[in-house]
C-alpha cells in the first residue's frame, strides 16, 4: 500500500541537507567582517569571487550582483532592450526568464524546447522572429546547455544578441569548454536550491573586458569608478558577506560536482528500466552538467492518464523529494501582467506542444539528492516503482 494511503514509507531517513557547510563558512564570515568592509567598495571578496567564478567557466570576466532575476536584467540592460523590444524564450522555464524581459519594458516571445532536452528549440526561431527581435535567451534547464552552436549562428546572422539563462547551469560545459568561451553574456542565481548558493546572490559572465566595465558602471547606479554618474541603472552590488560565503560553496563545487555525476549515473540508468516514464535527455555537446534537477515525464501512453500531481505527492509520501516541473510561461498569471504579444493562451499552447507536455507532465527530483550514497538511489527507484504500479489502482481515489 502507498504511503499515500497509510502504507509503510520506503525510505524513513532524511536525503542529504543542503546547503552542506562546515567551519570552513564560518571562517569565510569572520575573514570578511574582520576586513571593516562589508560593501564591495574597499573590500577583497567580491573581487575574489568574481576572479574565481570566471576562471571556473573560462570567462573573460564575472561580475556579481544581488540575485539571478538581477542577473538578467542586467544583461538586458546590457543588450539595449528597450520597451517594445522583442526577447525570444523559451516557454519550457522559470518565470523570471521573461518577467525581467517584461521589467525592461520589453515583450518576451515564448517558443516551444526540444522534446529531448527541453531546452529552446532552435527549429523554432524562424517562426518566432519579427523586425522587433533583439534578443534571444536559452535557458540551459537542469543544467543542461541549450543547443548553443545553432542559437549562436542564428543570433550572429540576425544581429539579434544571445542571452544564457545559467540560473541552473553552474559549471557546465559545451564541447568540453566552460560557458564564458561562447562570446555570449551568461546570467547565474545562487538561490538557495542552487549548487552554488549563499542563500541569495547572482553573477554575470561577460566576454570581454570592455563589456565587464560598462556591466560593473551599471550595477553601481551608473556610477563610474571616478564617482561620475554617467548613466540611469540601479543598484545591483552584493556584499562582501555574500561573497565570502560564495567563495566557501565554490571550494566545494568540484567535489559535489562529482558525486552528483557518478550518483546521477545510477539514478538515471535505473528509472530507464521503468515503464511509463522519459528522462531528461542531454546533448551530447553538453560535456558535463551540475545536474540540478533529475526530470523525467510521464508517459501517458503508457500511463493511461495518470496525474503528475498525485504521482509527486505520492513520492513525498514515500520520503521521496520529488515535485512537479515548472508551468510552461503561458500556463501562469505572471506571464499575463506585463507586455506580451496579443495571443491567446491555448493558441500558444498549440506552438509549443513540448512545453505543455514538460510542464503538465514533469516529476522533479533536486540535486541534493545526489550528494548521498547508492542508498539513496535504490529508494528514489523504488518509490518511483511502487508508485506508479500501485498508483492507478490504490491512490487516484485517495487523492480526490
Amino acid at each position: 500500500m502507498l504511503a499515500l494511503n497509510g502504507g509503510p514509507k520506503v525510505r524513513t531517513q532524511p536525503f542529504p541537507r543542503w546547503p552542506e557547510y562546515d567551519e570552513t563558512e564560518h571562517l569565510a564570515l569572520a575573514r570578511a567582517l574582520q576586513q571593516g568592509e562589508w560593501g564591495r567598495h574597499g573590500g577583497k571578496e567580491v573581487q575574489a569571487f568574481e576572479r574565481e567564478f570566471a576562471e571556473l567557466h573560462q570567462a573573460p570576466a564575472a561580475l556579481a550582483v544581488t540575485n539571478g532575476s538581477h542577473a538578467l536584467e542586467l544583461a538586458l540592460e546590457l543588450a539595449g532592450i528597450e520597451p517594445g523590444d522583442e526577447v525570444i524564450v523559451p516557454a519550457y522555464t522559470f518565470v523570471a526568464t521573461s518577467t525581467a524581459v517584461q521589467r525592461r519594458g520589453g515583450v518576451p516571445v515564448p517558443v516551444d524546447v526540444t522534446a529531448d532536452t527541453f531546452c529552446l528549440d532552435p527549429a523554432a526561431l524562424d517562426d518566432a522572429v519579427t523586425d522587433r527581435t533583439r534578443a534571444v535567451i536559452p535557458v540551459h534547464i537542469g543544467g543542461h546547455v541549450a543547443d548553443m552552436d545553432a542559437i549562436t549562428a542564428w543570433g550572429e546572422a540576425r544581429g539579434v544578441t544571445v542571452i544564457q539563462d545559467a540560473a541552473q547551469a553552474h559549471g557546465a560545459t559545451w564541447r568540453g569548454k566552460g560557458l564564458g568561451t561562447l562570446g555570449s553574456i551568461a546570467t547565474f542565481s545562487f538561490q538557495s536550491t542552487k549548487v552554488i548558493t549563499a542563500g541569495e546572490g547572482g553573477a554575470l559572465l561577460l566576454p570581454d573586458e570592455d563589456t565587464y566595465e560598462n556591466a560593473w558602471v551599471r550595477h553601481n547606479c551608473g556610477r563610474t569608478r571616478e564617482l561620475h554618474l554617467a548613466t540611469a541603472s540601479s543598484n545591483f552590488r552584493v556584499s562582501e558577506l555574500t561573497a565570502a560565503l560564495l567563495r566557501a560553496q565554490l571550494a566545494r563545487f568540484a567535489d559535489q560536482n562529482a558525486r552528483r555525476a557518478a550518483r546521477h549515473t545510477e539514478l538515471a540508468a535505473a528509472l530507464g528500466e521503468i515503464p511509463g516514464i522519459r528522462l531528461q535527455g542531454r546533448d551530447p555537446r553538453c560535456t558535463s552538467t551540475p545536474h540540478y534537477m533529475t526530470t523525467f515525464v510521464l508517459d501517458q501512453d503508457e500511463l493511461g492518464g495518470l496525474d503528475r500531481d498525485t504521482v509527486a505527492l505520492a513520492l513525498l509520501m514515500e520520503g521521496i523529494p520529488a515535485f512537479g516541473s515548472h508551468r510552461p510561461l503561458h500556463r501562469t498569471d505572471a506571464f499575463w501582467t506585463g507586455a506580451t504579444r496579443d495571443i491567446r493562451p491555448e493558441e500558444l499552447a498549440e506552438y509549443c506542444p513540448n512545453a505543455e507536455r514538460v510542464g503538465r507532465d514533469g516529476v522533479l527530483i533536486p540535486h541534493q539528492a545526489l550528494l548521498g550514497t547508492r542508498q539513496e538511489i535504490d529508494d528514489i527507484v523504488t518509490a518511483v516503482a511502487k508508485v506508479l504500479a500501485e498508483l492507478p489502482s490504490d491512490g487516484i481515489a485517495a487523492a480526490v
